[in-house]
C-alpha cells in the first residue's frame, strides 16, 4: 500500500437490513471521505437496488478485487456472481450467507494488507450461522481470524463516553462463573492499552463496575466484588494503570458519574449496552479493542422494521466510518513515539503506560 490514502474497507452485512441504506446515505456526502478511500465489499445489485430507494446520486467504480480499485471514488467488489432476491425486512438463510461472503472476502483483504481498516454492517447473528461461521458475532470471528482470542474487547464509544463489557455475547447465567480476578485485569489492561494508543488518552482513568446489584453492598448481596473484582483493580493499581471502583452500575450512571472518567468496564453485555444505548443510540459505534488491526461498527442492529423504507438514520454508521480513520491515525501516532519516545511530547513508562 504505497499510496498515503487511507483505504476503509466495509462489509455489507444482511442486505435485508438497513446496512446498505445507511452506508450509502453516509457515502452520498462526499466529505466523509475526503481523506481515505472507502471500499464497500457487498452485491452491486443490491448497492443499485438501495441507492435508488434513498434516490441518491453518487459515482461507483464496481471492480472484482481491491487491487483495481479507484481513489477518486467509491468503490464496490462484487463478492458474488449470482442472481438473489432482495427482500427488505425479511431474514432468511441466504442474506446470512451472502454477509458472511462479504465479511470472509473483507477479513482477507485486510489481512493481506490491500485495505488498513474494516467497518462492519450489521449481520443477523442467527441467519449468518452455517459451518463456516459459527461465532456468537464479529467480534468473535475477527478475534479468531488475526489471532486475538481472548485478547479482545467490545468497547461502545460516543464521543468521551466509552463503555467496555468485560464478557460479551454470552448467556446471563454464565457471566458469574466466566468472570474471575484474572480475568477482569486482562480485560483493564486491554482498555487501558487501547484508550492510549487508539485514542490518545494519556492516562486513562478507568471506573470498574460491580457484578452483583449495590455492587453487593460489602458482601450482603454477593462477594464477586470482594472475592474477583477489588483484587483485580488493586492489581491493577500496582500496575500503574488508574483504575477505580467497583461501583454500582444503576447509581453510576444515574449520577452521571461517567463524566468524571474516561472509560467504564461493565462486567456483562446488558449491564454496559443499555445505559449506553440510552445515552447515545444514534452516534453510538461498536469498537473491538485489543484486535491487531482495526474494525469499528455502528451501535445498531439490522432493524428489519425500517428496512428498504429510507427511514433509517445513518449517524451512527458516520461515526463509524470515522472513527475507524482517527484509530488507524492514532496507532501511527503510538507507534511513532513509542520508537522514537525521547523525541516525542510525551513519556513511554513500562507496561505500555504514558505520561
Amino acid at each position: 500500500m504505497t499510496n498515503e490514502k487511507i483505504i476503509i474497507g466495509i462489509t455489507s452485512g444482511d442486505f435485508n437490513g438497513i446496512g446498505y441504506e445507511v452506508i450509502l446515505k453516509t457515502l452520498t456526502d462526499s466529505r466523509v471521505y475526503e481523506h481515505f478511500t472507502p471500499v464497500i465489499y457487498g452485491l452491486a445489485r443490491a448497492v443499485s437496488y438501495y441507492k435508488k430507494g434513498i434516490e441518491a446520486q453518487m459515482s461507483l467504480n464496481v471492480v472484482a478485487t481491491a487491487n483495481e480499485i479507484s481513489h477518486k471514488r467509491i468503490n464496490v467488489i462484487n463478492c458474488v456472481d449470482e442472481e438473489v432476491k432482495i427482500e427488505p425486512g425479511v431474514s432468511n438463510p441466504v442474506a446470512g450467507d451472502f454477509a458472511f461472503r462479504s465479511l470472509e472476502r473483507a477479513t482477507e483483504d485486510l489481512k493481506n494488507g490491500l485495505i488498513h481498516a474494516l467497518v462492519t454492517a450489521p449481520i443477523n447473528k442467527e441467519n449468518i450461522q452455517s459451518e463456516k461461521f459459527r461465532f456468537s458475532g464479529h467480534t468473535e470471528y475477527l478475534a479468531q481470524k488475526f489471532d486475538n482470542a481472548g485478547k479482545t474487547l467490545m468497547l461502545l464509544i460516543a464521543n468521551e463516553l466509552r463503555v467496555a463489557v468485560a464478557t460479551g455475547h454470552i448467556p446471563l447465567r454464565q457471566v458469574a462463573d466466566k468472570l474471575s480476578s484474572d480475568f477482569i485485569l486482562k480485560k483493564i489492561n486491554v482498555l487501558n492499552n487501547s484508550l492510549i494508543q487508539d485514542f490518545r488518552v494519556i492516562k486513562p482513568r478507568i471506573a470498574v463496575l460491580g457484578l452483583n446489584p449495590h455492587a453487593s453492598d460489602n458482601g450482603v448481596i454477593g462477594t464477586e466484588e470482594r472475592d474477583v473484582i477489588i483484587p483485580a483493580i488493586k492489581t491493577a493499581e500496582k500496575q500503574g494503570i488508574l483504575c477505580f471502583g467497583p461501583f454500582a452500575a444503576d447509581g453510576f450512571f444515574g449520577t452521571e458519574n461517567y463524566k468524571k472518567y474516561d472509560a467504564v468496564l461493565a462486567m456483562y453485555h446488558d449491564q454496559g449496552l443499555i445505559p449506553f444505548k440510552t445515552l447515545a443510540m444514534q452516534n453510538g459505534v461498536n469498537y473491538t479493542a485489543g484486535l491487531s488491526v482495526v474494525r469499528t461498527s455502528p451501535a445498531h442492529g439490522t432493524a428489519y422494521d425500517i428496512a428498504g423504507k429510507n427511514s433509517a438514520d445513518e449517524n451512527s454508521f458516520r461515526q463509524a466510518l470515522l472513527t475507524a480513520f482517527d484509530v488507524f491515525n492514532n496507532r501511527k501516532w503510538y507507534s511513532e513515539i513509542s520508537k522514537n519516545p525521547l523525541k516525542s511530547e510525551v513519556k513511554i513508562e513500562r507496561g505500555g503506560n504514558i505520561e
